[in-house]
């Protein structure tokens, strides 16, 4: 009951991520221009610590701006890779596996991100790309296949499915004192014994030998006589058949032209015969 109502829920960080995508769009294109400046200068940075290169801020400013394309589209590509793993977690837990989770998830996100560079169209200084879109998709096609992995090896390892409890039919059976015995099953029941192990069913006799069985004659009518042997008649002649007559005579001229056909054939065989 509890799993059940928790379901629904599994959606809202899809939801989320789609509102947050929402509202970087909605950003004017010098806003997220600044923005992915920004990010891009703290990667140079970062990178300028670790390796120790020892950059001087117009060197880490030119290499920011190098960079800041490149920023942007694995911004694009980081946002619907976790949306495409937010939106099939749900649908996988909703059941859904296989190529149609591929198909399901990938409309669900491919068509959000094209509703995201149409909405675009509406902001000053930026507009759509099909170069975005195709960027997303990327994105969204390892997002899903991830969840798959994911999926399947949660499967066959923690996940496994439980295997269904058997119900073991239990068998009863009276012993000589008239009192039951349970038994897991039939096959462990003794040998029936006449007489002996299972009392008699109400309102009939005990087992007993019966003599061997005779049958009766209706009543009223005499017992049926026998048939006398079945008179002598002479052996079985084949007739020919009515057509018979009639396909033998045409098999005659069929029988000739063949002859007459295969007679230059052997003159032929024997004349090369002679002359090797």
């Amino acid at each position: 009951m509890i799993r059940t109502l928790l379901k629904p829920l599994s959606f809202i960080p899809a939801i989320l991520l789609m509102v947050m995508i929402y509202q970087f769009s909605a950003q004017p294109a010098d806003v997220s221009s600044q923005l992915s400046y920004k990010v891009s200068y703290k990667i140079v940075e970062t990178a300028d610590n670790i390796f120790e290169t020892n950059l001087d801020y117009w060197q880490m400013d030119n290499w920011a701006v190098r960079i800041n394309g490149v920023t942007r589209k694995l911004a694009h590509m980081t946002e619907y890779f976790a949306l495409a793993v937010a939106v099939s977690f749900p649908l996988y837990v909703y059941g859904v596996h296989g190529i149609w989770l591929m198909l399901l998830a990938g409309i669900i996100c491919v068509g959000f991100a094209a509703g995201d560079e149409y909405h675009q169209s509406f902001i000053a200084g930026r507009g759509p790309s099909v170069r975005d879109v195709g960027i997303d998709s990327f994105g969204v096609f390892w997002g899903i296949i991830l969840v798959r992995i994911i999926g399947w090896t949660g499967r066959k390892t923690i996940f496994r499915p439980r295997k269904k409890k058997v119900k073991v039919k239990k068998v009863k059976q009276y012993n000589k004192n008239y009192q039951y015995n349970n038994f897991e099953d039939e096959d462990d029941l003794p040998p029936y014994q006449p007489g002996g192990a299972y009392p008699p069913y109400q309102g009939q006799p005990p087992y007993s030998e019966w003599p061997p069985y005779q049958q009766q004659p209706y009543p009223g009518q005499p017992p049926y006589p026998e048939q006398p042997p079945y008179p002598n008649q002479p052996p079985y002649q084949q007739q020919p058949y009515p057509n018979q007559v009639l396909m033998n005579r045409c098999l005659i001229p069929m029988k000739f032209m063949i002859m007459t056909s295969l007679i230059p054939m052997y003159i032929q065989t024997t004349i090369r015969n002679l002359s090797l």
